[in-house]
């Protein structure tokens, strides 16, 4: 299941933003290199046509509209796919977060 905002994620429910996020960064260390590799790659595939669309427009006006688009596209395509491949690896990621901070 692809879910769009982290609050949506079972395994981060009752955490507040700032403990999703961190819950998450850590999900995405843990990821095995092949994946994080596919990963960027996918990230790579939204971002280079837009930037070359950027590179290649013909007005600053033109250039500012690719700019808009890369600033809402990016996020709208990467992040349901970074839940996706960091799902599996949540749940531990969530209860080494919760024993750090309960040791400090």
């Amino acid at each position: 299941m692809l879910y769009w905002n982290s609050r949506s994620i079972p395994e981060l429910n009752e955490l507040n933003f700032r403990d999703r996020m961190s819950v998450l960064r850590r999900a995405t260390d843990q990821l095995p290199t092949p994946k994080k590799l596919v990963l960027n790659l996918l990230k790579l595939v939204v971002l280079i046509p837009l930037f070359l669309a950027i590179a290649r427009s013909g007005s600053l006006l033109e250039g500012f509209g690719w700019c808009v688009l890369l600033i809402l596209l990016y996020p709208l395509a990467t992040r349901p796919v970074t839940f996706a491949f960091t799902q599996p690896l949540l749940r531990q990621a969530r209860y080494q977060f919760e024993q750090q901070k309960g040791s400090e």
